[in-house]
This record gives structure tokens, sequence and C-alpha cells, in this order.
């Protein structure tokens, strides 16, 4: 397994409203594609920030699936809604050590 940490820095003060948004109108339709390993608000580092992990197979799955997503008129639909929540976005993948729990 892999893990993509996404993490969407938002204005200030607008991560619980982001949260209920993507709760409410995101969460249903990417988890068709990827699975939800969790979600965090962070209290330290970059403030402001959502951090979601998500989990594929490997790389070939986490690209197919992500493919399919872009494909999914849903998912087009919701994007341009989510975008002026987004102040910065990053993704980091995160591949399990071999004693790590989450595998």
């Amino acid at each position: 397994m892999i893990c993509e940490m996404r993490t969407y820095e938002v204005p200030p003060g607008k991560a619980p409203e982001f949260l209920r948004f993507y709760q409410e109108n995101g969460l249903a339709i990417i988890s068709r594609y990827a699975k939800l390993i969790g979600c965090w608000t962070k209290e330290s580092g970059t403030l402001n920030s959502v951090v979601f992990i998500w989990g594929y197979d490997d790389f070939g799955h986490r690209s197919g699936q992500r493919g399919k997503l872009a494909q999914d008129q849903e998912w087009q639909a919701f994007v341009p809604t989510m975008l002026p929540y987004l102040v910065h976005q990053e993704s980091v993948f995160l591949v399990p050590a071999p004693f790590s729990p989450v595998k």
C-alpha cells in the first residue's frame, strides 16, 4: 500500500467550514476511488491546514483511480466549488516501512 498525504491550506478560520463542505459535497465522490485512512487539522507547522491521507494498493492503482476520478462528472462539478477554499495544496506519497502497522 502507498498513502497519499494531501494537505490543503485554507483561509484563516475556514477549516471547520471547509471540512463540513468537503464532507457534505466531495467525500462520497472521492471515496468511490480511494480509501480514506484519516483526516486531520494541523495545530502546528502551517496552520489553517487540513490533511487527508488516502490509501492505494500501489502507484499504478493510484494513477488508475485518479484517472477515473478525473472523469467522474460529479467530481468535475465539485472541484470548482472547492477552489475558493484553497490557498495552497500539497501532495506527498508515503511508502510504509516493513514494520509499519499500516501497510
